[in-house]
């Protein structure tokens, strides 16, 4: 049951932020005062992972608080559309407020997501989203990859603008709830520190490209030998755009969006605390994904390494131990349960059993090294379903028809040493390797799930006219803000 203090939940989620880019879990570089103050009146979610490396399937697996093969929202232009039953919609059934205010990528604010009230929302352009992403078995060339390295910089962008207006309306409704007896929940969404890598002069101004670290991995001959690791970087070309000097302007440029939204956050917090609400308000940051900032020769997300996957997750509030660090293995899929926790709920059988637990009781008991948490790829640039399993030490990473990979995370944290093909005579690598397979299994059959997935997607590339339609239907690098689809619409209606 819920805290008797507790009232309110606050999610304040980001977009594309790597788990390591904070100063509370030692980054030399990156400035974060915000995020380490919440972490430091609250539990630190040091093993926390996305259900999938791609916004879309993500945002809907969040909702819904199961896995991507479970609610068939596979990919970034198969949207949630409110029909399967949401955390938001139970809350909202039991007499709870529930808003949103910022991106949400799902359909359309037409359909009934679960919220009270979406505030500037930000859905998938068209209500179709990246139709791109579906040819994965005949990929076409992705030319909108250039995009990334020839906007980095400094300066003001759409979605940095669109970040601050996000701010201001969550500071008004905030305010607007401090006398209010209805108890709330918030899902405060910003889009930094996503790409475009183009930060607001100040924040550019606070990190030095000549000072940046390189990414981790880059000289040629670490990058990883695996045949479809391969077919996402030939999709996903972003790196053949960068030298040196360019890769030390991105991280100045991703450094400076990162701050920029702690900043923002820092705002919302402080509002939160001048209305009289934060003693009865649960607090959760998480971001979606991470980015791989060159390592590896990736950009990005799209792939199992932990800067990919892994997600930053802090917990404040009632009944949340302060300072803690946790060591049990979590995931996004997690907040459905501790939404549901917060507000003192029953799980709602409708929904069906689901895989999460509550981070308040998560945080509250000792650390679980043995839980198994699961993550799977089904988008654009991919030929086959990618699946992931972490447990204790281990990260095992499934390629259906193609070799898989095995990291021992505590002796090899860089991800640099692929055991499943270096320890092939090592019977404790061989002992993970069969373990990591038997705990895929006991999810899912990666095989059934690889086919019904590539199905599902051949009738959406049909229902939306064909491959021909589908390359042609809407084409970006990154979801257009409200205010520039409403320009696209305006443009494609003339």
């Amino acid at each position: 049951m819920a805290d008797p203090k507790t009232k309110n939940l606050l999610i304040l989620i980001s977009d594309e932020h790597r788990k390591d880019a904070m100063g509370c879990v030692g980054h030399p570089i990156v400035k974060t005062p915000n995020l380490d103050a919440l972490a430091a009146r609250g539990s630190l979610f040091e093993n926390a992972y996305t259900p999938s490396p791609m916004c879309v399937p993500t945002r809907a697996a969040l909702a819904c608080g199961n896995h991507v093969h479970k609610t068939g929202f596979w990919d970034s232009a198969t949207p949630y559309d409110g029909s399967v039953r949401s955390w938001m919609h139970q809350l909202r059934d039991a007499g709870v407020d529930v808003a949103s205010i910022g991106k949400l990528h799902f359909r359309s604010g037409e359909d009934d997501n679960g919220f009270s009230q979406e505030i500037m929302p930000m859905h998938v352009v068209g209500g179709v989203g990246w139709a791109v992403g579906l040819l994965r078995e005949n990929p076409p060339e992705y030319d909108a990859a250039a995009e990334l390295a020839a906007q980095v910089g400094a300066g003001n962008s759409s979605y940095t603008d669109y970040d601050l207006a996000i701010t201001q309306a969550a500071e008004q409704w905030l305010h607007q709830k401090k006398d209010t007896t209805q108890p709330w929940a918030a899902f405060v969404s910003l889009v930094s520190p996503h790409y475009p890598l183009t930060a607001p002069q100040e924040f550019y101004d606070m990190y030095d490209p000549a000072k940046m670290d390189m990414p981790v991995g880059y000289e040629t001959q670490s990058r990883p030998d695996h045949s479809e690791l391969r077919n996402v970087a030939k999709f996903f070309k972003y790196d053949q755009y960068f030298d040196d000097q360019k890769i030390r302007q991105a991280k100045a440029a991703y450094y400076g969006l990162t701050s920029f939204m702690d900043h923002c956050f820092g705002r919302v917090l402080r509002t939160l605390t001048e209305s009289g609400q934060a003693d009865d308000t649960v607090i959760i940051y998480i971001s979606d994904h991470g980015d791989m900032m060159g390592d590896l020769g990736f950009w990005t997300k799209q792939v199992m390494y932990d800067a990919s996957v892994g997600v930053p997750m802090i917990v404040a509030g009632p009944g949340v131990p302060k300072g803690r660090r946790v060591k049990t293995g979590t995931s996004l899929l997690d907040l459905a349960a501790t939404a549901i926790d917060v507000a003192g709920l029953e799980h709602d059988p409708v929904r069906g059993t689901l895989p999460g637990q509550s981070l308040r009781e998560i945080a509250q008991n000792d650390d679980d090294p043995d839980r198994t948490i699961f993550s799977e790829y089904h988008d654009g640039g991919s030929t086959t379903g990618t699946f992931m399993v972490r447990w204790q030490q281990w990260k095992y990473v499934y390629y259906v028809g193609h070799t898989p990979q095995l990291f021992d995370m505590n002796a090899d944290p860089q991800e640099l040493n692929n055991l499943a093909m270096l320890g092939v005579n090592d019977p404790a690598v061989q002992e993970a390797l069969i373990e990591g397979e038997a705990r895929l299994r006991q999810i899912c059959d990666p095989e059934a799930v690889n086919d019904q997935c590539f199905a599902d997607q051949r009738r959406r590339i049909a229902e939306l006219g064909g491959e021909d339609a589908c390359l042609n239907a809407y084409t970006f690098n990154h979801t257009p803000t409200p205010t520039e689809q409403d320009e696209l619409q305006k443009g494609s209606s003339v």
